[in-house]
């Protein structure tokens, strides 16, 4: 409503003005204080928010491998990998998805409609971990009835109820497909195997154990890979296999910096990526740490 300015009075003025809230003191600032907001300011330009932004632990690139996004260029999509993120921070939280590695023994519950039960158990040790986001998988090796059986699971498959790790260790190879022309001893888990205890906290161990092959005919070549696992490689190789795998090594490959840059994610963008989850991941970590604490526990049914 306009009201003419001749009628606007000193009384109406007063009632119809409003207080000024005033959120901040007015009080002047020590000397103290003042160079201390200064100094803090100087250390982070960006106010209070990089000092609450979540770090993520360095382990978590070998923990959780499957957060970091396929780095091939032609394969990258922004928007699609924070997605698949999100959806695997849901289904972690439908099931409890334990720190493994190549070399671990696992126990994998899934549905299976033609099992007796419609469930199904299979014990293995991890001869392989690949692939990134949902998509990562994994593939138990057990020998049940001298027959080396081997299932590869999806780790986000929704059929998988229960992974259980019986024993949490290391091998010196990235992979262990040469265990399928090994001995059969090595590859051999018992199906009622339980699981080892270990303390929290305590480091993943390394087993350096070097397994031994059949005689050729083998399903790769290994002498070619550079394996350390192998004991008795030698043994099948005459001078021709010799002299081929050493044409074959390409030695400068470690010092090609522009390989090792597409064939990996930059340490940059691996800190935001895990800072975005490390919030959910480490809360699911809590809860997994608050529930086995609760399973340890066995009530006494006699009191003293």
């Amino acid at each position: 409503m306009m009201v003419p300015s001749r009628l606007l009075t000193p009384q109406l003025l007063k009632q119809a003005s409003f207080k000024r809230i005033v959120t901040f003191s007015t009080k002047p600032l020590h000397k103290e204080t003042a160079n201390a907001n200064a100094t803090n300011t100087a250390k982070h330009p960006g106010g209070n928010a990089d000092s609450r932004k979540s770090i993520a632990p360095t382990t978590y690139r070998f923990i959780y491998p499957e957060f970091l996004p396929d780095p091939k260029v032609e394969w990258r999509n922004p928007i699609k990998e924070k997605l698949e993120r999100m959806d695997m921070i849901d289904r972690r939280t439908q099931i409890e998805i334990p720190e493994f590695y190549v070399g671990s023994i696992l126990a994998v519950t899934s549905s299976d409609p033609h099992a007796a039960g419609k469930i199904s158990r299979f014990v293995g040790i991890c001869i392989q971990r690949e692939r990134c986001g949902l998509r990562a998988r994994f593939i138990l090796r057990n020998v049940i009835d001298e027959q080396g059986v081997e299932v590869l699971y999806e780790m986000y498959d929704p059929t998988i109820q229960k992974i259980e790790v019986l024993r949490l260790e290391k091998r010196v190879d990235d992979h262990l497909l040469y265990l399928r022309d090994a001995l059969p001893e090595y590859s051999t888990f018992d199906p009622n195997m339980e699981a080892e205890v270990v303390e929290d906290g305590t480091p993943v161990p390394i087993n350096e154990i070097q397994v031994r092959l059949r005689p050729r005919p083998w399903l790769e070549r290994w002498e070619r890979q550079n394996l350390k696992g192998i004991s008795n490689i030698d043994e099948y190789l005459n001078d021709k296999r010799r002299r081929t795998a050493l044409e074959h090594e390409k030695p400068w490959e470690k010092f090609d910096l522009m390989k090792q840059y597409r064939s990996t994610i930059p340490e940059e963008e691996q800190k935001e990526i895990y800072a975005e989850v490390y919030s959910q991941l480490h809360q699911m970590e809590l809860q997994r740490k608050k529930n086995k604490r609760k399973r340890s526990f066995v009530k006494p049914t006699k009191l003293a």
